[in-house]
């Protein structure tokens, strides 16, 4: 039986330390096995490095690097006729941020380097210059989408 209604957001709770719900958000997702304070103690300590290395506000900084990898438009398989079009469409604003903050962190471990929490400030950091691993997927979904755009006209 489908669901009824529609399940209410849950609210994301601010950062305790920095009183971001982005930064809460980027914990979550980088937690793994429900170790919360290892994450915390990552984010925080690639927190500390940016701040040692480009002498600016790492919330700053982590917020253009985020900035900086949404995506606009992303391509979805859609089935026509027996053949699959990729199909370019607008992606959502939860979204957006929902993958900027992934694709960091997929880009942030596959780095080669020390600990993690270096990892992650070095790709948060090229991140927020435009660089890095992240914003290369990002411009690689809209090249994608720049090439599929013949088939715009099968949208959802």
């Amino acid at each position: 039986m489908p669901r009824r209604g529609v399940v209410p957001k849950r609210p994301v709770l601010p950062d305790p330390r920095y009183g971001e719900p982005v930064v809460t958000k980027f914990t979550n997702v980088l937690m793994s096995e429900g170790k919360k304070a290892k994450a915390e103690a990552v984010v925080y300590g690639a927190f500390a490095l940016i701040e040692e290395r480009t002498r600016e506000n790492p919330v700053m900084v982590f917020r253009t690097a985020i900035e900086n990898c949404k995506p606009k438009v992303e391509v979805k398989s859609r089935r026509v006729g027996g053949s699959n079009y990729q199909v370019p469409v607008e992606v959502r604003p939860e979204r957006r941020e929902a993958l900027s903050i992934r694709w960091i962190i997929q880009n942030s471990r596959a780095r080669s380097g020390r600990s993690m929490d270096e990892k992650l400030a070095n790709e948060l950091i090229e991140a927020s210059h435009n660089r890095g691993g992240a914003v290369r997927k990002k411009e690689d979904v809209h090249r994608m989408a720049e090439a599929n755009k013949a088939f715009a006209h099968y949208r959802f």
